[in-house]
């Protein structure tokens, strides 16, 4: 039989534009089955496989908070700790409350990403006048000085993020379990001022009694160095570090911004 060399090219004229089939063995798709990590789209978007809970303060930080709070299984972890303002993290097993507390002079804010449970408010302990059951994305306001309490009424655990303003905890703060938070407050003995206790704002503070130490060294009146470090001080209150206040009273002076500080240091 006569073998037409050309009879593929008068039937498909132009293979690579018409429906005819074509094979590319070297090609074909390779399937695998890859099970589904429910961190990978948090490490993509953190740069790691799981979001570090740690206190990231008072940097500026930027987290997916639906994951950080899911994620974490402490009672508490402290995940931003600044001047005015704390962010922690909560998770509470079934049938657990957070306990009756009141903050006088700090207002809380709560969120709840997963679960559900019973919101408790009160002016007074013995009196709640308050009552709601929350479930997930439910918000709550405490006003500085109410009586609370939450409790999980569900079968797991409620996860849920907590805003402080100013900070209720120390930088740093993790209660692995209630009885660990218990047990830190009474070691404390409840004083905590803008997220510090006494010891940890005199560690603050340090950079300035010693540049004041040295003041004295050098001669400098007394009048002269008590404004200085009061001033700074009351910047520090105000949010400023220890240095950052420093440099501000310094130039304050050598500017001639406050002659007052000026004629002080020449008497």
């Amino acid at each position: 039989m006569y073998h037409d060399p050309n009879f593929f090219r008068y039937q498909y004229p132009n293979p690579y534009y018409v429906q005819a089939p074509m094979y590319h063995y070297a090609q074909q798709p390779f399937y695998r089955y890859t099970p589904i990590n429910p961190y990978d789209y948090v490490g993509f978007i953190q740069g790691d496989r799981r979001i570090q809970l740690k206190d990231n303060g008072p940097n500026p930080y930027v987290v997916n908070i639906n994951e950080a709070t899911i994620q974490n299984n402490t009672y508490r972890t402290a995940l931003w700790t600044g001047t005015h303002l704390q962010l922690t993290l909560m998770s509470l097993n079934p049938g657990e409350d957070i306990g009756l507390e009141m903050h006088p002079d700090v207002d809380q804010f709560l969120r709840i990403e997963q679960g559900q449970g019973i919101v408790q408010m009160g002016k007074s302990k013995d009196n709640f006048t308050f009552e709601r059951d929350v479930y997930d994305d439910y918000a709550i306001i405490i006003p500085a000085g109410t009586w609370h309490n939450l409790t999980n009424t569900g079968n797991t655990p409620l996860k849920l993020y907590s805003i402080y303003a100013p900070p209720n905890h120390p930088f740093g703060t993790v209660h692995t379990t209630k009885a660990d938070a218990m047990a830190a407050e009474e070691e404390q003995e409840g004083t905590v001022i803008s997220g510090k206790t006494p010891d940890e704002w005199v560690k603050y503070t340090e950079f300035l009694v010693n540049e004041g130490l040295e003041d004295v060294k050098r001669g400098i009146n007394a009048t002269h160095i008590l404004q200085e470090f009061i001033l700074m001080g009351v910047l520090v209150g105000k949010g400023y570090s220890p240095e950052k206040a420093y440099e501000t009273v310094e130039e304050w002076e050598r500017t001639g911004e406050s002659k007052l500080l000026q004629q002080s240091k020449n008497m």
